[in-house]
């Protein structure tokens, strides 16, 4: 499953790829907003690791490529 975090004054979304077993991300976000927590922190698949100030987040969308359509059927792979 893949995240994307939308940050403040910043017209790139930052994506990031989960690992399994990490779907509640959005209840991590939300916790350190409301801890007021200056930052949090997110592990992708490859082990790599982003601190992400609470501050400058403005959405956070959980993505899946499941509900993609393809528009040509040799591109399509289950």
């Amino acid at each position: 499953m893949d995240i994307k975090i939308g940050l403040a004054d910043i017209p790139r979304e930052l994506v990031v790829r989960l690992p399994e077993g990490q779907e509640d991300v959005i209840g991590v976000v939300q916790q350190a907003i409301d801890s007021s927590s200056p930052t949090f922190k997110l592990e992708d698949d490859k082990g790599r690791q982003y601190l992400i100030r609470t501050d400058r987040v403005a959405y956070v969308e959980p993505v899946s490529y499941t509900h993609l359509s393809c528009r040509r059927s040799t591109l399509c792979r289950s």
